[in-house]
């Protein structure tokens, strides 16, 4: 089982940039598919990106209409993976969540049911 805790939430402005960071204990986290989603107030979480594990390669995977605004990337000797969110507009307001499996398969990358491992979420906040 990995423990994720994530952090960098805040109330940033329109148009600003908010970086978010993951932290995982326990496990192989080279061999994770380590994940971020968000939800926002009376919607469905939702992928946002996704950096894969060993296996695939470590490549990384967006929600198509977020690329170009937001990065994610991992630092296997921190067990770390971060997501630097730029240009944020308010329908960017959520919680994210960090997720993490070591199973899943490439179909189900972006569906929150690949994932077993999550963690508390961090409240972003896009507001003038």
């Amino acid at each position: 089982q990995v423990q994720l805790v994530e952090s960098g939430g805040g109330l940033v402005q329109p148009g600003g940039s908010l970086s978010l960071a993951c932290v995982a204990s326990g496990g192989n986290f080279r061999a994770h598919t380590m994940a971020w989603f968000r939800q926002a107030p009376g919607k469905e979480r939702e992928f946002v990106a996704a950096a894969g594990g060993s296996s695939k390669g470590y490549r990384l995977y967006y929600k198509d209409s977020l690329k170009g605004r937001f990065v994610i990337s991992r630092d296997n000797s921190k067990s770390t993976v971060n997501l630097q969110m730029n240009n944020l507009e308010a329908e960017d307001t959520a919680v994210y969540y960090c997720a993490a499996s070591q199973t899943i398969i490439l179909s189900n990358l972006r569906n929150v049911g690949g994932y077993a491992n999550w963690g508390r979420g961090t409240q972003v906040i896009v507001s003038s």
